[in-house]
């Protein structure tokens, strides 16, 4: 499991002030967790986020010892993309949580690479409930199996495991090829909807 250093901080220290020194503040909760305030080095932030997300757990690293913890919530600068402050959830590791669990897709179409057609990602993620230790970090879609444009990749096909249970329907569309055209007839229906809907707007 991943791990991050974490330092106490009090009501006190400015956030300002705290990042000026290349830190990061942030807070650790949970419902059998005493709420603490707590600062983080940005880098390794940053680094850990990339590699667990906010699905997976990492141990916090404290002083007062080690908390299996998952990053709930960043929030980041709107122009440079830095992460500015962090909210890390102590989940009991006895009881099933839901997450969003990013799509990872793999692989060459033949539909794509060789009929000339165009991958269409129903979903990019989907939501998952298992025990906290038991989360996955991601879920690899392999698109090679999309032979023809009558193949489908639905949330029913993705590997499953006997302890994560995926809450979407499973007739949700997480991949398909298209021929072009199709893509194109698509695109010129929803012009043609928002048009129409515009229209009535301004008839009201």
């Amino acid at each position: 499991m991943l791990s991050l250093l974490s330092q106490s901080r009090n009501k006190e220290e400015k956030a300002q002030k705290i990042r000026e020194q290349g830190l990061v503040p942030g807070i650790l909760y949970g419902p059998k967790t005493e709420s603490a305030l707590v600062k983080i080095d940005g880098k390794d932030l940053a680094k850990i986020y990339n590699e667990a997300g906010e699905s997976s757990l990492i141990n916090l690293q404290s002083q007062d010892g080690v908390a299996p913890v998952l990053i709930k919530e960043v929030q980041k600068e709107a122009l440079k993309g830095g992460i500015i402050h962090v909210d890390f959830y102590q989940p009991p590791l006895d009881e099933e949580i839901e997450v969003t669990v990013p799509l990872v897709f793999e692989g060459e179409a033949p539909a794509v690479h060789v009929l000339g057609g165009t991958l269409v990602k129903g979903l990019q993620e989907v939501e998952v409930k298992a025990l906290p230790q038991n989360l996955p970090h991601e879920i690899v879609v392999d698109i090679s199996k999309l032979e023809t444009f009558e193949d489908r990749i639905l949330v029913k096909d993705l590997i499953k495991e006997a302890n994560v249970q995926v809450l979407n329907d499973e007739e949700d569309l997480i991949a398909q090829a298209t021929q072009a055209e199709d893509v194109e007839a698509q695109l010129e229906q929803s012009v043609e909807e928002n048009v129409e809907g515009v229209g009535q707007v301004k008839e009201e």
